[in-house]
């Protein structure tokens, strides 16, 4: 062990050799031993005192064992489906017509119900979304109303629902026509099954119903009709027939109601589809058109060939002029569209005479072609035929990089004037301002929303989470991957979410209306800020600042590739990150999943510190340099001014020893008493004991309760800087909340900052200088304005009046 002579700090702190130091704590412990146990004493019974008001844990670094479920043989500790892990499967054959007239969908259904789990059902569980709208539903009953001194007609018609939008049920029967009975509570219907279907076994059963369709623009919706002032509708269709609740082996029967903001939990099936609308409509949906010469001119299905060949630029199926000319005429004959899809979650469908229909194709790594496709309005023809087909291959591209190979034929961006997502369909926003052109917020809006609802086909349309209790797990991992693929489209795009400077303001409010990332979507209070801003910036943060990107990409792909056609829990998520890339996350997960904590970290105090070198000539050096380097008082100042001749000059007989003594000069007795205290010591030991490097002892503080990295940029007065990272863990054995680091460097320090590149989330970056930093301001200059009146008084009383 080398010890230092002597470091001396600026605030008076010192370190001292070793037989000095303990004649200190010698004399330190005699004088003051009956204080010392007096404390101990007092510390003592504060201790029992706080252990028995709390005696559990509070360690930020504390293992999640007890908040994760255990691991089994679905899901095993890895965070990957286990070898006895299984799903349900739910087939549908669906007949679907619209009444473009009276707004209103009708349709029957047979459902084909496989048993793949080890368990006997005694009934199956379905899901009625559409009783949402229901006249009783309780998404009216709970929601709450004021009155105010002005109320609009709009907030007066809200408070009684006058629309009824909930399925009516015709029948329900087996596949020999025998009515099944049937009970429904709200937004679900139990169908009692005549015998237990046990594993392995299937069901199948018919539904027919019909239900009224909501004006989007009116009340709202997932999804609904659009009314446009020509006399015509766009209608997005979705939720639209009863469809198989899920069970699983973590819940059993999914039976969390629908009240309108979680949204759905669905099992994997296929799909046949047969859609009736008014000849002269256009549909985008779920799956593959498996009559396109039926319902398709031949100049439509000769463009529809072509824009399989086309990698650039969209080909317009259905033109402008061609939508115009619909627009006008309104066809009461009918076409009938079939659609098939397999291994999907869902189905959804637009439809519209005023459709405009463009298409490209986007190359695969193993070779296939998916379609890119949008329908849309003229009303947005400025941002749409610009924009959309484009971004939607733009994001088949990024997610399929950072995730999977997108599985499905075809993605379809449509114009709904909304943005909600289904499987391969999804219905986005984007309208042109009346002389044809678009704003950048309009613009960027409307290229975001693209990515994000196309994005969801990966999450959650194939990696199927239950969006209905785990909103984050949908909705912020894809707004992270969102974020990923926005800022390829270009430099400097204006994305909203993801780096963690953007979450600081939504963090550092009032908590009581703050609630933790893991909580159900009916529990939370700022929707967009907790289950999308939130987690994608979680996630953002692990991969820039915690994890780094090679291990993090790799870990969040498995992820992806584990649960892709499957059903994961956020234990699966968290499990996976950290097998995968071997990272202990779960103090993260703790403290950003778990908590409302926020980050708030500062540089409490820095501290310069110097060896005072053994070798005494140099320790002479520094003493002379530190004593001429002193400020002088305003006394001696004036004193070395004014006087011109001391009393010792003029009479030299009072001048002694002490007179002529140097303070500085170095005796023979001093340097043989270094000699040997060196003689045994090598040459490093000695460079050690006088180096002039600086010493900077740096304490940092955590004010919030969130525990994070430090990064410091430290430069220098000659114009170099550093970056120093320290990893979360530096807080371990910290109760007091500070922690210290010695920086050793032979240059000086100029300014420390602390979270140089905004990468930590820290809700106040004012106490992160040194030296402190003043807040920067900005005001406005004006010439104050008189009343014409009151500024010829003005001007007569600043005015110099001379008298003769």
């Amino acid at each position: 062990m080398i010890l230092l002579n002597k470091i001396t700090m600026k605030d008076q702190m010192s370190f001292d050799l070793p037989y000095q130091y303990l004649t200190f704590i010698h004399f330190y412990q005699k004088t003051f031993m009956m204080k010392k146990f007096a404390v101990i004493g007092l510390a003592l019974l504060s201790s029992v005192w706080s252990w028995s008001q709390d005696n559990t844990s509070h360690d930020p670094f504390r293992q999640l064992g007890t908040e994760l479920p255990t691991p089994n043989g679905y899901r095993t500790a890895s965070g990957a489906p286990g070898p006895q892990y299984w799903q349900q499967q739910a087939d549908y054959v669906i007949n679907v017509a619209l009444d473009d007239d009276n707004q209103r969908i009708s349709g029957d259904e047979v459902i084909t119900y496989h048993n793949n789990s080890p368990d006997v059902l005694e009934y199956l569980w379905l899901q009625l979304d559409q009783n949402v709208r229901a006249k009783n539903s309780d998404t009216y009953k709970i929601s709450s109303a004021k009155l105010s001194d002005r109320m609009s007609t709009d907030q007066l018609n809200r408070m009684e629902p006058d629309f009824d939008g909930g399925f009516n049920i015709e029948y329900v029967k087996d596949n020999t026509d025998k009515a099944l009975p049937y009970t429904i509570n709200n937004t679900m219907m139990r169908v009692d099954i005549p015998m237990p279907l046990k594993p392995g076994e299937t069901y199948s059963f018919k539904v027919k119903w019909w239900y009224n369709i909501n004006n989007t623009r009116e009340i709202g919706g997932r999804s609904g009709f659009e009314h446009f002032t020509d006399g015509n509708n766009v209608y997005c269709i979705a939720q639209f027939y009863p469809r198989m609740c899920v069970y699983n082996d973590v819940d059993g029967w999914q039976n969390k109601q629908f009240l309108g903001r979680g949204e759905f939990t669905l099992t994997f099936g296929n799909f046949k589809v047969n859609i009736t609308v008014p000849s002269d409509h256009l549909i985008g949906a779920t799956g593959t058109l498996q009559n396109a010469k039926a319902v398709l001119s031949r100049e439509q299905m000769n463009r529809w060939d072509q824009a399989h060949r086309e990698f650039v630029q969209p080909v317009m199926v259905s033109t402008l002029d061609e939508a115009v000319e619909k627009e006008k005429t309104q066809a009461k004959d009918t076409k009938t569209w079939t659609f098939t899809a397999e291994n999907v979650r869902d189905f959804a469908f637009a439809t519209s005479r005023k459709f405009i229909w463009d298409a490209m194709g986007v190359k695969m790594s193993d070779g296939r072609v998916v379609m890119a496709q949008s329908m849309y309005v003229k009303e947005g023809y400025c941002l749409w035929s610009k924009y959309s087909t484009k971004a939607v291959g733009h994001t088949i591209k990024w997610y399929s990089h950072y995730t999977f190979d997108y599985p499905y034929p075809t993605a379809w961006s449509v114009d709904g004037s909304m943005g909600m997502e289904y499987p391969m369909i999804a219905f986005n926003n984007g309208r042109c301002e009346e002389d044809g052109t678009y704003s950048d917020r309009a613009k960027y809006g409307h290229i975001g929303v693209i990515i994000h609802e196309i994005g969801h086909n990966w999450f959650p349309m194939i990696v199927n989470s239950d969006e209905r209790q785990w909103t984050w797990m949908d909705e912020g991992i894809n707004t992270f991957v969102q974020y990923l693929t926005e800022v390829q489209w270009e430099k400097n795009y204006p994305a909203r979410r993801g780096p963690a400077n953007m979450i600081t303001d939504y963090m550092s409010g009032d908590k009581k209306y703050l609630t933790p990332i893991m909580s159900n979507s009916e529990s939370l209070f700022n929707f967009g800020s907790n289950a999308y801003a939130k987690p994608a910036t979680g996630l953002n943060i692990l991969r820039e600042t915690i994890m780094g990107r090679e291990l993090f990409d790799y870990a969040f792909k498995m992820y992806a590739n584990r649960w892709k056609f499957k059903s994961p829990t956020p234990a699966d998520f968290f499990r996976t990150m950290e097998d995968a890339s071997s990272v202990d996350l779960d103090w993260f997960w703790r403290g950003w999943f778990y908590t409302t904590d926020h980050c708030d970290m500062a540089i409490k105090s820095v501290r310069k510190g110097n060896v005072n070198p053994a070798d005494p000539i140099m320790a002479s050096d520094n003493a002379r340099q530190e004593a001429e380097s002193k400020p002088k008082n305003i006394s001696e100042i004036r004193n070395a001014e004014s006087i011109k001749q001391y009393y010792a000059d003029i009479d030299t007989t009072l001048r002694d020893f002490y007179s002529r003594y140097n303070e500085f000069e170095v005796t023979d007795q001093d340097m043989n008493a270094y000699d040997r205290r060196t003689q045994s010591m090598s040459d490093d030991e000695k460079a050690v004991m006088n180096t002039k490097d600086n010493f900077y002892e740096i304490t940092f503080q955590k004010i919030g309760g969130l525990i994070m990295p430090v990064i410091i940029q430290i430069e220098y007065t000659d114009g170099t800087s550093e970056v120093q990272r320290y990893p979360a863990e530096i807080w371990l054995k910290q109760p007091d909340n500070e922690v210290s680091k010695v920086i050793r460097t032979t240059k000086e320090i100029a300014k420390i900052t602390l979270d140089p590149f905004l990468e930590t989330a820290d809700t106040d970056t004012s106490n992160n200088n040194y030296p402190p930093q003043a807040p920067e301001t900005r005001f406005e200059v004006f010439k104050r304005q008189f009343p014409r009146g009151e500024n010829q008084m003005q001007k007569a009383k600043n005015s110099k009046v001379i008298k003769p």
